[in-house]
């Protein structure tokens, strides 16, 4: 089979020729193999970073995971953008973002690395209750959208893996990117001003459908539902109340339109995945991180949920893919493979995205456990 087919099958809870090995090394890897700084791939898209990971997939021989799908999306947006660099050195690039708004201007700092991964460093809301009125014209209508970038990565990519694109749902997850703050000022405007948090939800729930509409016209070969720290950023409860009834309609919509559907969201994930298993339409989830990083024993994951879903995961992307020898990796996935293969629907990978110093040498060992024992049972 090929890698797109292999990753497809088994993403439905399939069986393909053997378990594809698809570690998640979605950023930090691709950009240290380019030879670049980092800013140039993250700032200056010189390369994009989906173009990155494609080269990555070829250098290490992995079964594509791309989740990287482009769709440029046409709004009647009324925020206009400034943007300037305010400090640079040897080792970082500190960029401004001014909001400018009807309402209001709104600010943010993001810093760049040589080396990491950026950070941002302020946000541009300040408080949500008085900013919250600015923030509302950062979700403008959609009114159009084309595919060409999605094109050009869908030939590029070509049968290496599985193309995805991307899209979110509401939650205290995706929220922080907003907030100075972070979840303190999240959770005090949740038990504060519940109607801001609410509405807020439902701008949220609209753009992620809206999203899902295009994306389904845009036929990808699978749909990344992005909800990273889902159960760890919120609780259960707050998930159950804020994500889970948008996830349901977007699972929905796409199970009948015959596209799968994959959830990521690294730490904790032990309850969501039963929420998702039980009540919706998810084919597959990722990456079932394994303590104290997650909360996740994949065996008993298995035994629980495997007849109802695909899994990914779950190899420590610290203690064993960093820092473990080609021994302790290629025993590890061994395991794995045996913890979660029964039956098919099982592909291996990684904890939430490998460092960038993993050793080449341990990605190629999860490469060649899956060629060599990668059958499932």
């Amino acid at each position: 089979m090929t890698s797109k087919e292999r990753m497809l099958i088994a993403m439905q809870n399939g069986i393909p020729d053997r378990v594809p090995a698809a570690p998640d090394f979605s950023t930090m890897i691709p950009e240290r193999l380019t030879g670049k700084p980092t800013w140039e791939i993250e700032m200056n898209a010189n390369p994009p970073l989906w173009k990155a990971y494609i080269e990555a997939v070829k250098y290490f021989g992995t079964d594509g995971w791309f989740i990287y799908g482009g769709i440029d999306i046409q709004t009647n947006s009324k925020v206009e953008y400034k943007s300037r660099i305010i400090n640079q050195t040897d080792e970082r690039i500190t960029r401004e973002t001014i909001f400018i708004t009807p309402e209001g201007e709104m600010t943010s700092e993001m810093v760049f690395y040589r080396s990491d991964s950026a950070t941002a460093t302020v946000k541009p809301v300040k408080n949500i209750k008085e900013d919250f009125y600015k923030l509302k014209y950062l979700y403008p209508e959609i009114t159009g959208y084309e595919t060409t970038t999605l094109e050009l990565m869908r030939k590029e990519l070509g049968d290496l893996g599985a193309l995805g694109v991307t899209v979110t749902y509401p939650g205290f997850q995706i929220w922080l990117g907003y907030c100075n703050g972070g979840i303190e000022a999240l959770s005090y405007a949740y038990a504060d001003n519940p109607e801001i948090i609410e509405e807020w939800r439902i701008m949220e729930h609209n753009r992620s459908i809206k999203m899902m509409e295009i994306t389904i016209d845009s036929k990808p070969d699978f749909i990344l539902l992005g909800g990273s720290g889902s159960i760890t950023l919120q609780s259960p409860s707050l998930f159950r109340e804020l994500a889970l009834p948008t996830i349901k309609q977007m699972t929905k919509m796409a199970k009948d339109a015959g596209i799968p559907t994959m959830l990521h969201s690294c730490g904790k994930e032990r309850d969501l995945v039963e929420m998702v298993a039980n009540e919706t339409d998810l084919n597959c989830v990722n990456p079932l991180e394994i303590p104290p990083m997650g909360d996740c024993d994949l065996a008993e994951i298995k035994q629980s949920f495997g007849d109802k879903i695909a899994l990914m995961g779950n190899l420590h992307t610290t203690d064993l893919m960093l820092r473990g020898t080609v021994d302790d990796v290629e025993k590890a996935a061994i395991k794995a493979i045996e913890d979660a293969g029964n039956g098919g629907g099982f592909i291996l990978s990684t904890g939430d995205q490998c460092g960038r110093d993993t050793p080449d040498e341990n990605i190629c060992k999860l490469v060649e456990v899956c060629e060599k024992y990668g059958r499932y049972n």
